[in-house]
């Protein structure tokens, strides 16, 4: 007996449509970007929590936000704490239960494997054989995830820096799915 496929989850798309948002968001101030954090709210209840929150959305996301009640607001992080590393930043995050999601942006440098097997184990050294490889890739990793299950993942390469180039899935980026969840936590 088969099981019978199971249905997505209710806020899927809605997490799909915040990350692609933010995506665009941070790709519209350039490359060579600082980390950015977001905190992902379900529109509705941001605005019943603060009505005021309506006078600063655009028309067509107040529209959206009535007709979907998993419409997701993104809400940017400022002054986040000083780290050396993603995984530290991370690390020391924690959000309240008005919080339905986390999205990041980070920007890294790729190597096809067989590249990588070549680099050193010194960490100065492996940085400059990255930065000079001529098969290095610079990418902008959009990710997020729901309180209560699913993720998105958005990247763009900078040798194909346009919107309709952006790669797509829930799980093209499992690392950091998985450290953004235990944000969440």
């Amino acid at each position: 007996m088969t099981q019978p496929p199971t249905s997505p989850h209710p806020g899927q798309r809605a997490l799909a449509d915040a990350v692609r948002e933010v995506e665009h968001h941070v790709a519209a101030a350039g490359w060579d970007a600082p980390v950015r954090v977001f905190a992902l709210v379900r529109t509705q209840s941001a605005l019943a929590t603060e009505p005021g929150l309506a006078d600063q959305l655009a028309p067509d996301v107040l529209a959206a936000a009535t007709t979907d009640p998993w419409h997701l607001t993104s809400v940017e992080q400022e002054g986040l704490p000083s780290a050396p590393d993603l995984e530290t930043l991370l690390a020391g995050l924690s959000w309240p239960d008005a919080v339905d999601g986390v999205a990041v942006s980070v920007e890294r440098v790729v190597l096809p494997p067989a590249a990588e097997a070549d680099m050193p184990q010194d960490p100065d050294a492996a940085l400059r054989y990255l930065l000079e490889h001529p098969d290095r890739a610079d990418v902008r990793l959009a990710v997020g995830v729901l309180r209560d299950g699913p993720s998105w993942c958005a990247v763009r390469s900078r040798e194909h820096d346009a919107d309709d180039q952006v790669g797509q899935g829930p799980d093209l980026v499992p690392g950091l799915v998985t450290a953004l969840r235990s944000t969440l936590d």
